[in-house]
């Protein structure tokens, strides 16, 4: 499973491709506000600030909800860089630029996915990949695992390529549950992806092996 990091901030992304486990970068524009940056130019220096930290694929949203502005803004964004995946709504104007771009061999993040019929349609049209929100399904009471569970079926009934990609991962948890259960790739911030590491018998266990180790010097 690829782990993306769902951020804006170069630092974090920094420490995540140096922990060696970074295989991608999706940010959107709230969390761009949330550094700091605004205005087309500093958005679009971003993307390529991001893009030479990380190794991976980086999703840049588009901002317009028409076919012919997100067509005209997404050809904008993936002539920042090589690695930039075009991030579109799930609206009707958005599947069309999906079909768009995967004809002229853009790779796509089709967002906001909350139904199997959302992503049936994106990977249809040639999502690269799709976005299930599965934190913001839980906060509904709704079964975010459950829809991923849904899209992994019928993707391998038809052998489709687009992958799944799990956002609004909200805890630990959340990302070994995707781990379980199919998913492609999972986007967290930093801190679930962090606590992977934690566990009080490797903390307790490394205590002991350093005290150990004093009593041999």
């Amino acid at each position: 499973m690829k782990f993306f990091i769902d951020t804006a901030n170069l630092d974090q992304i920094r420490e995540a491709q140096d922990l060696g486990i970074l295989d991608g970068v999706t940010t959107n524009p709230s969390l761009m506000a949330k550094e700091g940056i605004s205005g087309k130019e500093a958005i679009n220096q971003h993307y390529i600030d991001i893009c030479n930290i990380a190794d991976g694929d980086v999703s840049a949203e588009v901002l317009s909800t028409t076919y012919e502005e997100m067509i005209k803004e997404g050809d904008e964004l993936a002539a920042l860089h090589e690695r930039i995946v075009v991030k579109i709504p799930m609206i009707k104007d958005g599947v069309k630029a999906l079909k768009y771009f995967s004809d002229k061999g853009i790779k796509t993040n089709c967002t906001l996915i909350f139904s199997a019929g959302q992503a049936l349609l994106a990977a249809k049209a040639g999502a690269s990949y799709v976005s299930p929100f599965l934190g913001r399904l839980d906060d509904i009471s709704v079964d975010g695992l459950n829809l991923i569970e849904e899209i992994r079926t019928i993707y391998d009934n038809y052998y489709f390529e687009t992958e799944i990609l799990a956002a609004s991962i909200r805890n630990p948890m959340h990302i070994i549950n995707c781990a379980k259960i199919g998913a492609d790739v999972i986007t967290s911030p930093l801190p679930p992806i962090l606590s992977l590491l934690k566990h009080p018998l490797t903390d307790s266990g490394l205590a002991q092996f350093v005290a150990d180790s004093k009593k041999l010097s």
